[in-house]
């Protein structure tokens, strides 16, 4: 795929992948960690950690292969759902504390989504853009704006591991076993369970692909998790920042090269504001 930083390579119960584009010995090094401490702490949840090499070139880390096919343009249903949540709590649950906070944070974590949308803010959406997604980025840089000076205590929520992808194709449903497995960890490290669910809920791929049979119900899914008064105020706080992260994302993309259907940013725009209330 066009968009894609690495390329893969399957071959039998291997699976070796090629970092090619962006900063490729972090993300190399972030899906080696992410390998080794859930090889370590929750075996069978990702692939197993076979070999690695940073000198290559391309750096290249060769993995086990997981049994399964992508949530992705699949109908998410019950079981699949359960699996799911089944799944990321095993995670979150996975690395202990204290190994845990010498994990650096994962990229794109919440100030660093804040810092970006404040850079964006002054740009302008690209040409065509309608007034529906015109509106929708004001209102939600207007709600950004206005909770500036609630950031996230010291001692705010409990770290735990996140993949730091919510695409859905990187969950692997394996109907033998009803088990989901994760792929892809380019993007993981430290975080907290109320920003990951959000980081799912409200990944594009959770919803874009429900006109076809494909999709996430949120509320059932977040349903499964038995979330706090405080984890379920950050999870919505977290699902509009998320939300307007994605609705630039879409407002500027290039139609002649968009990866998702027409109308995806309208559709976005009249998601965020049902989030923002």
């Amino acid at each position: 795929m066009q968009w894609s930083t690495h390329e893969i390579e399957i071959l039998g119960d291997t699976v070796t992948k090629r970092y090619r584009e962006g900063d490729v010995r972090a993300l190399l090094d972030r899906e080696w960690r992410a390998l080794t401490l859930l090889h370590a702490h929750a075996p069978g949840l990702a692939p197993a950690p076979l070999s690695v090499d940073r000198e290559a070139a391309p750096p290249t880390v060769v993995m086990s292969r997981v049994p399964g096919v992508p949530l992705r343009g699949a109908p998410v249903d019950a079981a699949r759902l359960s699996a799911l949540a089944g799944t990321l709590d095993a995670m979150y649950r996975a690395v202990p504390r204290d190994r845990l906070l010498r994990v650096p944070m994962r990229p794109d974590h919440e100030a660093g989504l804040i810092a970006g949308l404040r850079t964006r803010h002054d740009r302008t959406p690209a040409p065509g853009t309608g007034a529906v997604v015109r509106e929708a980025l004001r209102e939600g840089m207007a709600w950004l704006d206005g909770r500036q000076d609630r950031a996230t205590a010291p001692n705010g929520p409990a770290p735990v591991f996140g993949a730091g992808d919510g695409n859905l194709a990187n969950y692997l449903w394996d109907a033998e076993t009803s088990r989901i497995a994760v792929v892809d960890f380019e993007d993981s490290g430290r975080s907290d369970r109320a920003f990951e669910l959000a980081e799912i809920t409200e990944h594009v791929s959770s919803w874009v692909d429900d006109g076809v049979g494909g999709g996430l119900d949120a509320a059932a899914f977040l349903a499964r998790f038995d979330l706090t008064v405080q984890e379920r105020a950050r999870l919505r706080d977290c699902r509009r920042l998320l939300a307007l992260t994605w609705l630039f994302i879409l407002a500027a993309a290039d139609p002649a090269r968009s990866r998702n259907p027409p109308g995806t940013a309208e559709r976005q725009a009249l998601r965020l504001r049902a989030l923002l209330g």
